[in-house]
């Protein structure tokens, strides 16, 4: 049967679900997978949280939207959350990870003319991920840009984790640079975690120069690494920090969020978002934070990772074609030593999901509620995929 839709998207996967539960999800034959994705870190709660169904259906049938013309009362109660957890003073709501992200950029442009600077430049890191959107496109790796140039101008890209790249360029255009921004683990590029002398230099430099510093956690936000938010972990405090994924646990929805320097520079008609904040999307999000904090999620995810971590490295610890296993909390990602971008399509035969990063990296990204068993049941499985891959291609 021919689709009218677009073709932006690699060829999809032949299969196709009808209904999840917690970590599993069963396809329109009745199959049953263990989703070690989520979505892409989107549903930490897992598949059809009752309370968070609950909810969606109770503030459905009573108001979805009216527009931020009118108070919305949602958007105050989960804002006083937010920033109460990630040590944040203000809110702006958007519909997604790269709407966040375009506000978090287009705003550091009102922060520079602030400061008398009419070329303001950003540096940013080489195979980053903050979005496709334009703004957030010229932040990203270099590899997301092609076909799409002229990008937004201004921004230098860095090797990730590189101090002495990180020293001359903030030496170069140090008159012109208004803001650093990166991912606290680059999840597209390989789950690639920031050094702690890496992020707390750039942490002096934004301090010295007045600069922003600007943290995508639209991945590891929300208890995915551990702590709320990675940065926590790494004892610094980012001016902007942007969220998503997590937050709706499938809902559409994202934010930004900024403190001292980085407050209040949106005034009245500088930016805004017909749908963003939401009533409907704001209940759901104040449910999963909720929910989040009442289950201890932090705590349990610090400790099934660190299981699930231990025993994909027992499993794999002598298997010839691994390189390396690395991440934290339950964002981690498992490196061979070929190509393995068709490994999805193995994994469908052993009934489990995952997806491939940078071309040569395994990224698992379970529900944040994964339990031991379920977790054992990730790493055998995937070591028969692993198996079965290189076996098909000894042949």
């Amino acid at each position: 049967m021919s689709s009218a839709l677009m073709s932006v998207y690699p060829k999809r996967l032949s299969v196709a679900f009808v209904k999840g539960s917690g970590v599993w999800l069963w396809d329109t034959k009745g199959e049953k997978y263990l989703d070690a994705l989520a979505g892409i870190a989107v549903c930490g709660l897992g598949h059809s949280h009752p309370v968070v169904t609950k909810i969606i259906c109770e503030q459905a049938g009573k108001l979805i939207h009216t527009s931020n013309t009118y108070q919305i009362p949602e958007q105050e109660v989960l804002a006083a959350t937010l920033t109460r957890v990630s040590g944040m003073d203000q809110v702006f709501y958007a519909n997604s990870g790269a709407e966040s992200n375009e506000a978090a950029l287009k705003m550091s442009r009102l922060y520079a003319r602030k400061k008398g600077n009419s070329k303001p430049i950003v540096i940013a890191m080489k195979n980053a991920f903050h979005g496709r959107t334009m703004a957030a496109l010229s932040a990203s790796g270099e590899r997301l840009q092609i076909d799409f140039e002229p990008l937004l101008q201004r921004f230098i890209h860095i090797p990730f984790n590189d101090m002495e790249a990180l020293k001359a360029s903030s030496e170069q255009h140090k008159k012109d640079i208004i803001a650093i921004m990166l991912e606290p683990i680059q999840g597209d590029g390989g789950i690639q975690a920031a050094k702690p002398e890496f992020l707390h230099a750039i942490r002096r430099l934004c301090d010295e120069h007045d600069w922003l510093m600007i943290l995508d956690e639209i991945q590891t936000g929300l208890c995915r690494t551990g702590p709320w938010f990675a940065y926590q972990d790494y004892d610094v405090l980012p001016d902007i920090v942007t969220v998503a994924k997590t937050l709706g646990n499938g809902f559409p929805i994202g934010a930004y969020l900024s403190r001292g320097k980085a407050n209040d520079l949106f005034s009245i008609g500088k930016h805004g978002s017909t749908f963003a904040g939401s009533v409907l999307a704001c209940a759901t999000a104040i449910t999963v934070l909720t929910i989040l904090e009442k289950e201890q999620i932090s705590a349990h995810v610090r400790k099934i990772g660190d299981y699930l971590m231990q025993r994909l490295t027992k499993i794999f610890a002598k298997h010839p074609h691994v390189v390396s296993i690395r991440g934290q909390g339950l964002m981690l990602g498992i490196q061979l030593d070929t190509d393995c971008r068709e490994l999805p399509h193995v994994g469908l035969e052993h009934r489990l999901l995952f997806n491939v990063v940078a071309n040569d990296t395994i990224r698992l990204l379970p529900a944040l509620i994964l339990q031991k068993q379920e977790a054992d049941e990730i790493c055998s499985r995937l070591l028969n995929v692993v198996n079965a891959f290189y076996a098909a291609r000894s042949l």
